[in-house]
């Protein structure tokens, strides 16, 4: 609590009650709490040297590049330019695939715009009774 000194219509040496709020040893405090937190930060930051073993060289392995599967007719299908049929689509798939697992392995099919919805649900459904189940589908843009 402050006291006020002079004016107000009492006499001279008369001291009334200040009821402001002083504000000076609350922005003291606040200049040392920000003095020490200024300080503080730095030392908060300092690195710790730590003797780490070098990486191990990763393993690797090669991304295979995905075969891919043209249709471009009820009858005209094609595994990397080798034309196939569907009685024999598993067998010509397998070995373009060239794995020990080719049925993990990705399989690209694309179809001619002309082609009917049917013709091309057969190869996928072929694919899927043999067991290929990483199939991407390419769509090409049709101006």
């Amino acid at each position: 609590m402050g006291a006020k000194l002079g004016g107000g219509g009492g006499g001279k040496y008369k001291i009334e009650q200040n009821s402001d709020i002083n504000v000076t040893p609350f922005v003291d405090v606040m200049l040392v709490l920000l003095i020490i937190f200024m300080v503080s930060i730095p030392v908060a930051t300092v690195s710790i040297k730590l003797d780490l073993p070098p990486p191990s060289p990763s393993k690797t392995e090669e991304k295979k590049e995905p075969v891919f599967i043209a249709i471009m007719g009820p009858d005209d299908i094609y595994i990397k330019g080798q034309k196939t049929t569907l009685e024999t689509l598993d067998a010509d798939l397998r070995a373009a695939l060239q794995s020990p697992d080719p049925l993990n392995e990705r399989v690209m099919v694309t179809a001619w715009k002309d082609i009917e919805y049917k013709e091309f649900v057969k190869v996928l459904n072929e694919l899927q009774q043999h067991g290929y189940l990483k199939i991407g589908l390419i769509n090409e843009d049709i101006e």
